[in-house]
């Protein structure tokens, strides 16, 4: 099991900064999501963890190792690539057995591991086939077991999912939550998925503009974000004046012009009470176990708000209906970049 150490690492690329002076201490044997949008600086930090980029200033140790300016044989890293990079003309096991191969292993130990690593990644019996032959889940499933076989120290996937269909990348998501608790080798993967983060991740480090903007578990991400940028990118929100009606019996900051309000902390009901602001349904939106209600306020702000169904057949709510709404709990913040 291995830790990294990031310090003041910085990257650019003629006049854009790709990454700027980030600092992260990743534990050893965890699970982490670099979370952004595109553009962000994500994957060029994981490119500088691998060695496949040199940084301007910084450092970075593996291990204790300062490894900043070694190659990257020497780190002792596994990539998994977005498009697999397998090859076409080798079968599934000949592709996992490759590196093992390189190492000059012996013959016996390759073959125990590659069976070993087909059944981890549970494609017992398909050894045989050609990655032409395979789904791209299963192809991806066989990158990571590539990449598993010469046991790096630390595992590292750029979007390892984003070629693939919602249901195929939720069934992977699961596959590698378990391959992790199995062989427990600290982990790094690239995502803009928010989903994606939420549910694997043990910490996700949400990056904007080359620049870290939070670091932190899931809930603590979602449930208190430290700034604007976190709040809006990381789940559904609001974004309303401080002025708008909903909030009238709310006290925010002189400085905050703009209140964010998640659609599950909107309250609707079909009866005035104190603190409620009158609103219209103009949209009911099933989305399987949830449902989602667009309203506008009286001065034009559009609201969404997240209700069950139970919630629905209870208040019997219809589109045009007028309703009264009030937040649970909203957030500001001082300054809004």
């Amino acid at each position: 099991m291995t830790g990294i150490s990031i310090e003041n690492i910085s990257r650019k690329f003629g006049s854009f900064q790709a990454v700027d002076k980030i600092s992260l201490e990743i534990e050893s044997g965890s699970l982490i999501a670099l979370l952004g949008p595109s553009g962000s600086g994500k994957s060029t930090l994981l490119r500088l963890i691998a060695g496949l980029e040199t940084p301007d200033s910084g450092r970075i140790a593996i291990a204790g190792r300062d490894v900043t300016h070694r190659s990257v044989r020497s780190r002792g890293i596994g990539f998994v690539f977005q498009h697999y990079a397998l090859f076409k003309h080798m079968t599934i096991r000949q592709n996992i057995a490759f590196g093992l191969e390189l190492q000059k292993a012996p013959k016996a130990k390759v073959r125990t591991k590659v069976e070993a690593l087909l059944e981890l990644v549970q494609l017992q019996g398909l050894g045989d086939r050609y990655p032409s032959q395979l789904s791209g889940g299963q192809r991806q499933r066989v990158a990571l077991a590539r990449t598993l076989a010469v046991e790096p120290q630390v595992l590292l996937l750029d979007e390892p999912f984003g070629a693939l269909d919602a249901k195929v990348r939720k069934e992977l998501r699961a596959s590698l939550r378990h391959l992790h608790q199995q062989v427990n080798v600290t982990t790094i993967f690239v995502t803009h998925d928010q989903e994606e983060a939420m549910e694997l991740a043990d910490r996700i480090v949400v990056i904007n503009k080359g620049k870290v903007e939070q670091v932190g578990t899931p809930a603590e991400i979602y449930d208190n974000p430290a700034t604007p940028f976190v709040m809006s990118f990381v789940g559904p929100v609001n974004v309303l004046p401080s002025t708008s009606g909903i909030f009238q019996r709310q006290s925010f900051k002189p400085s905050s012009s703009q209140v964010f309000l998640r659609p599950h902390d909107v309250l609707i009901q079909t009866k005035p009470e104190e603190a409620s602001a009158p609103a219209k349904i103009n949209r009911i939106v099933h989305l399987g176990w949830e449902v989602e209600v667009e309203l506008s306020l009286k001065d034009g702000q559009e609201v969404t708000a997240y209700i069950t169904r139970e919630d629905l057949d209870r208040l019997q709510l219809q589109p045009t209906q007028k309703v009264y709404i009030k937040p649970r709990k909203a957030k500001a913040f001082a300054s809004v970049a």
